[in-house]
């Protein structure tokens, strides 16, 4: 997969609520009503990201979650980081 311009990521970006472009990466903050919540749209998030077979840099703390996606073995944002962010997105505000 080929890294993405960071002109189209910026483009891209304007299309995708909540991310942002730091550092060779998207990333977003998410905050839950409490950990439960937090850790029931994770696990959600996991089983996608199975099926997708890419995988985020996350971190959660109680009601947080942030999440970082850039692809590895391309050295930036690929057309995959987008599909996971939307998918993301419709898991977290689609329920």
């Amino acid at each position: 997969m080929e890294k993405l311009t960071e002109r189209t990521i910026e483009e891209r970006l304007d299309k995708l609520e909540g991310w942002e472009f730091v550092d060779g990466a998207i990333e977003a903050k998410f905050q839950f009503k409490d950990f439960r919540d937090a850790f029931a749209v994770m696990t959600k998030i996991a089983f996608e990201c199975e099926v997708q077979k890419h995988h985020p840099d996350w971190t959660n703390v109680y009601n947080q979650l942030h999440i970082r996606l850039n692809t590895h073995d391309a050295g930036g944002v690929t057309e995959k980081d987008f599909k996971l962010a939307h998918s993301i997105w419709e898991i977290i505000h689609g329920d």
